[in-house]
């Protein structure tokens, strides 16, 4: 532009300088008349030769020197004349370059002025060097400027330049350097908080102002928030998965977060009133024997209110089954041996309900044996019967084994006790009770009877005795002596000998 400025100045001076001579040319020849004859024509030529270069320094290019001429001032003419349109070619051709490049932004345009020389060459070489540097250091700054608009913050603004462009250049490499930094330090913390999780990091832009300083500060702002929220929101979740349903999302929230805050509240409140609704029905089944409790969990929806529908299920299903099988086990400690299970169960249950049916199947059939030989043994009187119940074990074998044993025990011994008494009653005091193992009351039953015997044999033998030696041989005074008689058998002792005194009295 100095150049320019500088070839300009000169031009102009120039021209001051032509119309100076020409007019002093003028001069002499119009008012001095030193050419002769020509006087007049001279000065109509100098006045249009003088204001067409007036013109000129004026800067209208519209002016031509029409006057007819000759010789020196015809060249001079067409000289003056050729300036002009060269002139006016290199004002369009500027104006032109000036309002493609400079107002229009169509950036690569030359000044094509043909056939100049010397200064007017320079000066149209200048226009252009100046437009191409211009073009040039545009399309540099628009190269980095698009690419930082397309996200690409590798290049930056090579070419060389000088003042306020290098001022410009480094101002934008330098903003191109912080974007990068920038977008590397949001790119980080964004991989660090959104992907890997890393809660608590912050953007570090060295250097920022202004709307750079904010943004970062910003995105260390939403950083910072979203740690707080996801921390909060990340021990509320955990003290869940530990079982601690008091806590709550307290940090301060908005938007979708604050839903979100208020969706996993609510979620907590829900889980607080199933677990104490579970819990206080799993307390009064489980514990307490309370059946028929369900749980009440309202506005509750989806898995929370299929869990609590299948909480209530199972305990409504957990008291029936419990009651089908305590009616049964009522009924049989009542004596009843006619229930059973008729609810419709799975798995355990099932196990359970299939053994208690069969456990009170095998009672009955032990009752119905039991009694059986008990009727038969002692009411009918047929000993040697046998409880049969099949397919028993444990203490239900052990059971009919038992009882087995005491009517085989209880034959024995009855049918020994018969012997002896049998024998007795058909006077035959030599039997006794003996051969069989007895405890208890049948021992002392045994011992009875075997006393009995021996008493009887010796009271027999003794009332023989005194009948003979009375009522045969005539020893009067003679008397029973049987040890240890008492009640009927002493009185008959005692009423014996006198019976067969009297008798004796009577015969003489």
């Amino acid at each position: 532009m100095v150049r320019l400025k500088e070839v300009i100045n000169t031009m102009v001076e120039r021209l001051a300088e032509f119309a100076s001579e020409v007019t002093r040319v003028s001069d002499e020849v119009g008012t001095q008349g030193k050419l002769g004859g020509q006087v007049s024509r001279s000065r109509a030529r100098s006045t249009a030769i003088a204001q067409v270069t007036k013109a000129v320094a004026l800067g209208d290019l519209s002016k031509m020197i029409e006057v007819d001429a000759q010789g020196e001032i015809f060249e001079l003419k067409t000289t003056v004349n050729g300036m002009v349109i060269r002139l006016r070619k290199l004002a369009e051709e500027v104006s032109r370059v000036s309002l493609e490049v400079g107002t229009l932004g169509n950036l690569g345009g030359q000044a094509d002025v043909p056939d100049v020389e010397g200064v007017w060459w320079k000066l149209t070489n200048n226009v252009n060097k100046m437009c191409l540097n211009l073009t040039q250091q545009v399309r540099s700054i628009a190269t980095v400027t698009t690419a930082v608009a397309k996200g690409d913050l590798t290049q930056r603004i090579e070419i060389e330049v000088e003042g306020e462009m290098a001022t410009l250049n480094d101002t934008v490499n330098s903003m191109v350097q912080q974007l990068n930094t920038f977008a590397s330090e949001v790119t980080r913390v964004a991989l660090e908080v959104g992907t890997m999780g890393v809660l608590g990091g912050q953007a570090q832009v060295e250097g920022v102002q202004g709307t750079w300083a904010d943004l970062t500060n910003n995105v260390n702002k939403m950083a910072e928030n979203l740690t707080a929220q996801v921390r909060s929101i990340a021990n509320v979740t955990k003290a869940v998965a530990s079982g601690d349903l008091q806590q709550t999302v307290q940090v301060d929230v908005r938007g979708e977060m604050l839903d979100l805050k208020n969706t996993v509240n609510s979620m907590v409140q829900q889980l607080y009133t199933l677990a104490n609704e579970v819990t206080r029905v799993s307390l009064e089944v489980g514990m307490e024997g309370q059946l028929g409790g369900q749980a009440m969990v309202e506005g509750v929806e989806g898995m929370w209110k299929v869990l609590t529908n299948n909480v209530n299920m199972m305990a409504l299903n957990l008291t029936t089954q419990v009651r089908s099988i305590a009616q049964v086990t009522k009924a049989v400690a009542q004596g009843d041996l006619t229930k059973r299970i008729e609810v419709d169960v799975k798995g355990e249950i099932l196990e359970l309900k299939q053994t208690v049916n069969g456990m009170t199947e095998s009672l009955s059939t032990f009752a119905a044996e039991v009694t059986r030989v008990a009727r038969e043994v002692g009411t009918e009187g047929k000993h040697g019967g046998r409880a049969s119940v099949p397919g028993v074990s444990g203490t239900w074998k052990d059971l009919p084994d038992n009882v087995n044993n005491m009517a085989l025990n209880l034959t024995v011994q009855v049918r020994t006790i018969a012997k002896a008494t049998t024998a007795v009653a058909r006077g035959e005091l030599t039997q006794k009770c003996v051969g069989v193992s007895v405890a208890g009351e049948i021992l002392d039953l045994v011992n009875t009877i075997n006393s009995m015997i021996d008493q009887l044999a010796v009271f027999a033998a003794e009332v023989m005795k005194v009948a003979r030696e009375v009522g045969t041989e005539g020893k009067l005074g003679v008397q029973a002596e049987v040890q240890n008689m008492s009640g009927v058998w002493q009185d008959i002792t005692y009423v014996v000998p006198r019976i067969a005194l009297g008798f004796l009295r009577r015969r003489r």
